[in-house]
């Protein structure tokens, strides 16, 4: 926690910046894109270690466990943006996967002074949420060095939760207390410190990675479409109808009429026009085959 900051790749200045004020907005616009280009390649280098923390998010859940991620300003508001849109593509329970954030929920909108130097909090605030074995944390700070989630991730050690650093520094302080690592150097930013930018981007390709690949290990994707979308609205009881299309050539009347018989759920009515069986045999079957579509119809059929 000694480090200067100065001496964080994060905090650096970029030289191909250096003169942004004195630079056409399209420039500006230019220098700011050519940055950004080089986050996907840096994502790339970690994806080793990304694969390790799907595969262990995957096992905490299918197990009865829980996803957290613990961040302050930023960190904490791209954990909060993942976390929230999981209930709705993929029906997750809301406490599936959540985000400890430092100040609390409200400082997503509005910075809560010093809510990130308190270490202590963060694994007070993990202890609320009734932190356990079978859970996975995944700490997030670009700096690699804030106290919050530190804090956090020591406590989840205690308890034997699996502990995961997400960073934009080589060596950071946080990865000492992570089960893994993944340290994504996109180096200095446009503007100086503003992690905001590149380091955000590429913390927020990881968390997609990270949600998304679990979701496809848990059943809840079916070749590249989200069979286990909440239909709560119309625009997504339409793609609820065009998913069932496109899997069983359906008409869209039938896949309307099916929709309706299943409470808007499209996993059993692609079961039951796939496999012509009523819906509580394709709930049966989805209950045996622990909600896989596909093993679900191989079954049947």
């Amino acid at each position: 926690m000694e480090m200067e900051l100065s001496k964080l790749t994060t905090e650096k200045r970029n030289p191909v910046s250096v003169n942004m004020d004195q630079i056409s907005t399209l420039k500006i616009l230019q220098v700011i894109n050519s940055e950004d280009k080089k986050v996907a390649e840096a994502v790339e280098t970690v994806l080793p270690e990304v694969a390790v923390v799907v595969e262990k998010v995957y096992e905490a859940l299918r197990n009865g466990g829980r996803l957290f991620y613990v961040g302050a300003g930023t960190s904490g508001r791209i954990g909060i943006i993942d976390a929230s849109e999981c209930p709705p593509t993929f029906m997750t329970d809301p406490e599936m996967i959540q985000t400890v954030m430092a100040g609390g929920n409200g400082a997503f909108f509005q910075a809560v002074e010093g809510a990130e130097d308190n270490e202590q909090q963060g694994g007070k605030d993990l202890q609320s949420r009734g932190l356990t074995d079978k859970d996975v944390v995944v700490g997030i700070t670009a700096s690699g060095r804030t106290p919050y989630p530190i804090g956090a991730l020591k406590y989840a050690q205690t308890v034997g939760a699996y502990t995961v650093s997400l960073t934009c520094n080589k060596n950071s302080v946080i990865s000492r207390y992570a089960n893994t690592g993944i340290e994504v150097v996109v180096g200095p930013e446009v503007l100086t410190g503003s992690t905001r930018m590149k380091s955000a981007t590429a913390h927020k390709m990881v968390l997609n990675m990270i949600s998304t690949g679990t979701m496809v290990k848990l059943g809840k994707v079916y070749e590249n479409l989200m069979v286990d979308l909440h239909a709560s609205n119309y625009k997504l009881k339409e793609r609820a109808k065009s998913i069932i299309m496109e899997i069983t050539d359906a008409s869209y009347e039938k896949a309307g009429a099916v929709l309706d018989k299943t409470n808007n759920e499209v996993k059993p009515a692609i079961v039951m026009i796939e496999a012509e069986v009523d819906y509580e045999k394709a709930k049966d079957a989805l209950d045996k085959c622990k909600g896989y579509v596909r093993k679900a119809i191989e079954y049947l059929v």
